[in-house]
């Protein structure tokens, strides 16, 4: 059968690039926009530094105040470390001249919710500065702790909703994990590179519950 050519429109060839454009947005949108802090380590390497992390039992929270783990600081410009991690979380996001995230899409892997204000969304310390202050950091210097609350190197710090942050509170993995099963697996990873990074100590229970949760990582 011959091929024959099609002469279309100037009307036509318009209709056509708006239907092709409107197929890739959709396309695009159908994909969530996924958290992804850095440093995250292979499950060999998470369990090498789980095995070096030192147990003990758990300390006090005698003295303890958010204010000695000073955050959100200044990054670059007007952006604060949560407005760093918004944007660099989030997808299509738009932030004003203060660097506050005045649209975007942020998908939170901690229970696979997909949110479209930043109001909705919490910045979670994925190692809680109270556990941190429990596990060691209570004998750190103020500056040190500075560091920690706003560490944007290692996957510390994630977008996630808002309720689901606030009802993991301080809890360490022996009493709280992730609602969505399918990311426990990272987020032990998370966990453990975070305590073995700081050279900040675990409970025995707490092992457990990061090793059963490692075990589920194919890689």
């Amino acid at each position: 059968m011959p091929i024959t050519s099609v002469t279309l429109t100037p009307r036509a060839w318009r209709r056509a690039a708006a239907i092709t454009a409107a197929a890739v947005l959709a396309a695009v949108n159908a994909q969530p926009a996924s958290a992804t802090p850095p440093g995250i380590p292979s499950r060999a390497t998470a369990q090498s530094q789980l095995n070096a992390l030192t147990v003990a039992a758990q300390g006090s929270m005698a003295g303890y105040s958010r204010d000695l783990f000073p955050h959100w600081i200044t990054i670059t410009g007007a952006c604060n470390t949560r407005e760093q991690v918004l944007k660099r979380d989030g997808t299509s996001v738009v932030v004003d001249s203060s660097c506050a995230a005045t649209s975007g899409r942020w998908y939170s892997p901690y229970d696979g919710a997909t949110w479209y204000a930043a109001s909705d969304v919490d910045i979670d310390h994925v190692v809680p500065l109270a556990e941190a202050w429990r596990s060691g950091a209570n004998s750190w210097t103020t500056s040190r702790r500075q560091s920690f609350a706003n560490d944007l190197t290692r996957p510390q710090l994630i977008a996630v909703t808002d309720n689901v942050n606030q009802a993991k509170g301080d809890q360490d993995p022996s009493t709280w994990q992730p609602p969505l099963t399918s990311y426990r697996c990272t987020y032990s990873k998370m966990w453990i590179t975070v305590k073995y990074n700081w050279g900040l100590t675990l409970q025995s229970s707490e092992k457990s519950a990061l090793q059963s949760m490692l075990n589920t990582c194919a890689s």
